[in-house]
């Protein structure tokens, strides 16, 4: 077999490799996480708050892992459905190259070999200039939601806050933060905003107050994994 056809067949079948690993290994995270919340509630009823807030870190660092491994699924089963368009081609299509990257920038932080084998196959096709920048981002093709997920930063404390509110509501435990928590989600920031009513005479009036919440984006991702993972 020619060596370019040996690379794109190890390519083609590392991807399906790691499209079942990948699957199989969010199972498995979501399955524990969810075993491990039901212990983070029995620490809150136990009054063991502070042993709660530690240890309710490592949950919310597999939930972010979690997201990474199904953003990394997606782009493989990108690459794999376009594996004709990698073969034929000794560099990277615009289209293929946030995949391609954020697969070589993220594999290092999973435990999916087949992803080491897909950056390394990509990285000596692509040529080392490619791969550098990968590793890099230097230009910027690996998307903020993958490098976020990559980040060896400690959750932030309103984050931990948000995950111990959502265990104590789901296990009818106390929280000391409880209260508070929940009189801040339920005040949102209003804003006024104009609102052109087009008619004969052009006027305009105020529309009435337009409720606007506060928050990131991310942490509405986690919270929504959260509350799939009760269920």
């Amino acid at each position: 077999m020619p060596p370019v056809a040996a690379h794109g067949f190890r390519l083609k079948t590392s991807l399906k490799m790691a499209i079942s690993r990948l699957r199989h290994l969010q199972e498995k995270k979501s399955a524990l996480t969810k075993q491990q919340r039901r212990q983070m509630g029995d620490l809150l009823i136990q009054r063991k708050e502070e042993s709660a807030r530690i240890r309710v870190e490592g949950i919310i660092r597999e939930d972010i892992l979690v997201e990474l491994l199904e953003y990394l699924e997606l782009y493989c089963e990108l690459l794999l459905a376009r594996i004709g368009l990698i073969n034929e081609s000794p560099k990277c299509d615009p289209g293929l190259e946030e995949a391609v990257k954020s697969i070589i920038y993220a594999a290092p932080f999973t435990e999916v070999k087949e992803l080491m084998t897909i950056r390394d196959i990509t990285s000596h096709k692509y040529g080392k200039e490619f791969a550098q920048a990968a590793l890099t981002n230097e230009d910027g093709i690996v998307p903020d939601k993958i490098v976020k997920r990559c980040s060896v930063q400690p959750p932030s404390e309103e984050l931990i806050d948000l995950y111990l509110v959502e265990i104590a509501k789901t296990y009818n435990a106390p929280f000391s933060r409880l209260p508070q928590v929940e009189n801040q989600e339920s005040e949102p920031e209003l804003e006024s905003q104009e609102e052109h009513i087009p008619n004969d005479s052009e006027k305009t009036k105020k529309a009435g107050p337009v409720y606007v919440k506060k928050g990131d984006q991310d942490l509405d991702e986690l919270k929504k994994r959260f509350e799939a993972l009760k269920r």
